[in-house]
């Protein structure tokens, strides 16, 4: 007895100290909790919509406050999102390695930070980039929270959809930052990114269904299935197609800037369509969720270069 009850103990020993309390937040926690990946593709998306309204003629000053604002705003409406799903990102493998989900960053910590960037951002863009700036800062920020993670992500198939208004909005915070109105070229940089989020989260839902499945997100691809999802994709991808093409005809852009964009769209159109003959739905799902990617970063970048001149 006493020999089982000594090696008991020491199974518990090892077994506590396998289970060591988790180090300490460092900068890269913090960093990571903004979700910069985002960020990164939203900040091209606010420069190209601050340049194609500027037709060449940028106030690099008013630019560098612009993104700084945007940016900031971005970074506290992630940071919220992170603080909101702590709980469902410790049942995703690829989220549970997260500052929050492990215990490195704490939850007053991280609320805290989310709310001094938010503020920051906001004091950016309503004291140098005018007042629709900072309006459409405070709709990117409301959704993304409150519709979007408080609401539509744990209850409806919708919040995919809704919560792409969120992220349309850096291109145009950039846009009336410098025009001081909402005309085409907005509504036209609004819908490139509405437009182009459903399909490429979709795309990643695909692959990883089986993970939001067991957190108990009610994803398309999780409730409707995949093949309801591929049909859910094609309009989106279908409605980016006439987007460059009124660029070109309002005089945003040029020649080049249509013929490459609605190649891309068309690609992109042809390869979701070749979805629904794919023996492999998670192989596919990888190609298109790349291919998304690859066609913003390569479409806002020819935008820029072929904006209009002034």
């Amino acid at each position: 007895m006493d020999n089982h009850l000594r090696y008991q103990a020491s199974s518990d020993s090892a077994a506590m100290s396998a289970k060591s309390p988790p180090e300490g937040a460092n900068w890269r926690d913090f960093i990571t909790v903004t979700k910069p990946g985002i960020i990164r593709s939203n900040l091209l998306a606010a420069f190209t919509g601050y340049w194609l309204a500027s037709g060449w003629d940028v106030e690099y000053g008013k630019l560098i406050l612009t993104l700084l604002g945007t940016m900031l705003v971005m970074a506290s409406a992630c940071v919220f999102n992170n603080y909101f799903d702590r709980d469902l990102d410790m049942k995703m493998e690829r989220t549970r390695e997260r500052g929050l989900p492990t215990g490195r960053l704490k939850p007053q910590t991280v609320l805290i930070y989310a709310i001094g960037l938010g503020i920051a951002g906001m004091i950016v863009l309503f004291a140098f980039c005018g007042m629709l700036a900072g309006l459409f800062g405070i709709v990117g920020v409301f959704v993304y929270v409150v519709v979007y993670t408080l609401w539509l992500k744990r209850t409806s198939t919708w919040s995919t959809s809704v919560g792409a208004i969120s992220g349309a909005m850096p291109p145009v915070i950039g846009y009336v930052a410098v025009t001081g109105k909402v005309d085409m070229g907005a509504w036209l940089l609004f819908a490139t990114l509405f437009l182009w989020q459903p399909p490429h989260f979709w795309a990643l839902g695909i692959r990883r269904k089986e993970e939001y499945r067991a957190a108990g997100f009610p994803l398309l691809p999780v409730v409707k299935g995949v093949r309801r999802t591929k049909f859910q994709m094609i309009p989106y991808v279908a409605l980016l197609i006439p987007v460059p093409i009124l660029m070109y005809m309002y005089g945003y852009a040029g020649i080049f800037y249509l013929v490459i964009s609605t190649a891309l769209s068309l690609m992109w159109l042809l390869l979701n369509l070749k979805g629904f003959r794919a023996k492999d739905d998670e192989a596919w799902a990888k190609k298109s969720f790349f291919f998304s990617i690859n066609y913003l970063m390569v479409s806002l970048i020819v935008l820029v270069l072929d904006t209009v001149h002034i």
